[in-house]
């Protein structure tokens, strides 16, 4: 079966983002931090964050994770650098609607991350996928700058 090339170009900015990630590497001053795993494939994701005056300053992410993970990660630092707690965990929720095939509102907010939608064809690769996601979550909800009760 032939890639359409709509689904070419989708398929090349996940690899593009999976081999030069963006924000990878670790922050010297992070003011939160996490470790991730997903015992299904193996991936492993380390990331930190420094948040100042309510916004996320610096984002970085560093392990062993495979395509899916590593792109997701990298197109998630890219979407929360500068946004509040509050703004990125609204994109944790979007991104999580995304995946699971539900309508996740303006596709814009979510970058490059948008392309990952057709994650939930396969459903094993949804964890990779959302992996980062959900280290952001746990790392903003460790620093208590929100409770994960205040979402609108």
């Amino acid at each position: 079966m032939a890639l359409t090339r709509l689904d070419q170009l989708y398929r090349q900015v996940i690899l593009d983002h999976s081999s030069h990630p963006h924000h990878h590497g670790t922050l010297e001053d992070a003011t939160n931090q996490v470790e991730m795993n997903n015992p299904t494939c193996g991936d492993v994701i380390e990331l930190q964050l420094n948040l100042a005056d309510n916004r996320i300053e610096a984002i970085r992410f560093s392990g062993s994770g495979c395509t899916i993970s590593t792109a997701s990660a990298s197109m998630m630092t890219d979407v929360v650098l500068g946004k509040t707690p509050k703004e990125a965990l609204a994109l944790v929720d979007q991104f999580s609607l995304l995946v699971q095939g539900k309508e996740p509102g303006n596709l814009d907010d979510l970058g490059d991350a948008a392309i990952l939608s057709g994650v939930v064809k396969f459903p094993a690769r949804i964890r990779c996928a959302t992996l980062a996601w959900k280290g952001l979550e746990k790392a903003l909800a460790i620093t208590n700058e929100i409770k994960m009760n205040e979402r609108d």
